[in-house]
């Protein structure tokens, strides 16, 4: 990784141009740059890292709508593009959307991953209705945090599996019951009508054996061997999130409101990226939230 200089492209047609004030790290950044994903992302290098960013909309391209120069915004680029580490990043207009005032840049920055991932596993995929219950496995790490948050604003209880040291910050989120990894998947037999699972440590069938008659499991690790078994019959169904304007738009309103929040552990500056980045890479995602870059 490096930093250097380069002249942003014009926007095309339905993209807009964004000078980026804050950017977030995922672990798809290292997935990109170790090759993981070259499926998606072609082999070619060098390339861009970053995906999510807030900032100011600098340009606009043909048939834009929605957005305007000068509109404070959030979003993500395409994952074959990238390139939301810089002072300039180039996204399609419908993975982007405006930014609630309430929320500073680096606060917006940390939830389009997180949060489209979150809202399509519990909302889309997991169908959870007000007054319904749902289990998350995972609940501290990001996309599990952010789904216990929207199962409770939309009305409904949840537990949730984490670290053994870390139960009081699920306790303050709200969640009942709570349970360490490893956990006996029988204590909790049928007792909730969607168990989601952020980390893939949990096997199907424990999944399974917690659910209530006509459950579902959502996985948000589109694996092959995930993706296998959401084609058999069941209740297991594996996630692919989607750049869905309408979703981010409602995850959006959900940080503003408040009843969305994705904790953020480190801040630095873009001239210090690729040292955070490598740390980050090397040790994992940090404890108590997101890696933001800034750029000023």
């Amino acid at each position: 990784m490096r930093l250097e200089d380069f002249e942003p492209a014009r926007p095309g047609s339905g993209e807009v141009l964004v000078r980026v004030r804050a950017a977030a790290a995922n672990p798809m950044d290292w997935g990109i740059r170790s090759g993981a994903m070259k499926m998606v992302t072609g082999r070619k290098f060098p390339r861009g890292l970053g995906y999510d960013f807030a900032g100011v909309v600098e340009a606009i391209g043909k048939g834009v709508t929605r957005l305007a120069v000068g509109d404070e915004v959030l979003g993500g680029a395409s994952i074959k593009a990238s390139g939301a580490f810089a002072e300039m990043v180039l996204a399609a207009e419908r993975g982007v959307v405006k930014k609630p005032a309430n929320l500073s840049f680096e606060e917006a920055a940390a939830i389009p991953t997180v949060g489209l991932t979150a809202l399509q596993a519990v909302v889309k995929k997991g169908k959870l209705r007000p007054g319904q219950s749902a289990f998350v496995n995972g609940c501290l790490g990001g996309v599990g945090r952010a789904g216990a948050q929207i199962a409770l604003a939309l009305g409904a209880s949840v537990g949730g599996s984490c670290r053994d040291t870390a139960t009081h910050d699920a306790h303050h989120l709200g969640l009942d019951p709570i349970v360490g990894f490893g956990f006996d998947p029988t204590t909790l037999s049928g007792r909730f009508d969607l168990v989601v699972d952020t980390a893939d440590t949990l096997p199907t069938d424990a999944a399974k054996k917690m659910l209530k008659p006509g459950g579902r499991v959502v996985s948000i690790h589109p694996t092959p061997a995930n993706i296998a078994r959401s084609a058999v019959p069941g209740p297991f169904n594996v996630l692919i999130t989607r750049p869905v304007t309408e979703d981010l738009e409602e995850v959006a309103r959900a940080a503003g409101r408040g009843t969305l929040r994705v904790p953020i552990a480190r801040t630095v500056p873009l001239t210090e990226a690729v040292k955070a980045l490598t740390e980050l890479e090397r040790e994992g995602t940090p404890k108590g939230g997101k890696l933001i870059v800034t750029t000023g």
